[in-house]
């Protein structure tokens, strides 16, 4: 996680010490309305509150800070540190529209890249959580891809970069893991479904070799011979080294077929593409 610029002060001003004395000191000065407080002074308190672990105390101090102070350089400040701080409390619906107004307020500010990557943040460190409901893991990915494009030469483009991997790899994995469900139960036109979609619009990921021997399995298991066999060719060609590859070889020569790409069917098409390099 990022350091932000404006680190937390050991040796507060005097206005802050005067807002901490007045939030935990005696009754008159609780009473002490932030209005009588400036914004660094609220802001500063928002870092604290942030520090000791209560981001719900912190995003609320910064929130005052923009609803006191919004046209300050401290309001500017607060509404991307409120966004890091509903981010740490797991309140990212709250982090997103904090986020999201800080890029459509300050799209130059000079951590509107930051901004952005709060923004995907907050629908990635989701995606663990929806089900098979995938919606957030593609605006994860969308949002992340802003990062990447608008944002190359930032802090945070290499770790979007990384985050879209595994977001994308995530995607596949339902896939599969739906296919796999459907394999089991016998399924297999529902499951190759399934997989046809990790080994056509997935390739990249670490999915791909186990998409390919599953559709060994489900094309053999329908009599679908010729499918299996080009489905094993590729495997063979691109994964050879894989557990995966054993696998589809002890199947087909098992029944004395052999991995070579046969017929005219999609997949024939992915061979043409992915081993002759014949795209057109």
């Amino acid at each position: 996680m990022r350091q932000f610029k404006s680190s937390i002060r050991l040796a507060a001003p005097i206005g802050l010490a005067l807002f901490l004395a007045g939030c935990g000191g005696g009754t008159s000065s609780r009473n002490l309305p932030l209005e009588d407080f400036s914004a660094r002074d609220i802001y500063n308190r928002g870092e604290v509150e942030l520090a000791s672990q209560k981001p719900a105390e912190a995003a609320r101090f910064f929130g005052e800070v923009e609803r006191l102070y919004p046209y300050s350089e401290w309001a500017q400040r607060a509404l991307v540190m409120q966004a890091l701080a509903f981010h740490r409390d797991r309140d990212y619906e709250s982090a997103r529209a904090s986020a999201q107004r800080y890029i459509d307020f300050y799209p130059g500010g000079e951590d509107a890249a930051y901004a952005q990557y709060l923004l995907a943040l907050s629908y990635y460190d989701q995606i663990d959580d929806v089900g098979r409901d995938q919606g957030l893991t593609f605006q994860a990915l969308q949002a992340l891809r802003v990062v990447i494009e608008r944002y190359p030469d930032s802090d945070y483009a290499r770790s979007a970069a990384l985050k879209f991997d595994l977001a994308f790899d995530h995607l596949a994995g339902k896939e599969m893991e739906i296919g796999r469900y459907y394999l089991k139960r016998g399924h297999y036109t529902a499951a190759i479904n399934r997989f046809r979609v990790v080994v056509e619009q997935f390739q990249t990921t670490t999915h791909t070799p186990e998409a390919l021997l599953r559709l060994v399995e489900a094309y053999l298991s329908l009599g679908l011979e010729d499918e299996a066999r080009t489905a094993g060719a590729i495997l063979g060609y691109n994964y050879q080294g894989t557990e995966w590859y054993r696998d589809a070889y002890a199947l087909l020569t098992g029944r004395g077929l052999t991995l070579e790409p046969v017929g005219d069917g999609w997949l024939q098409t992915t061979y043409r593409q992915v081993v002759r390099g014949e795209w057109l």
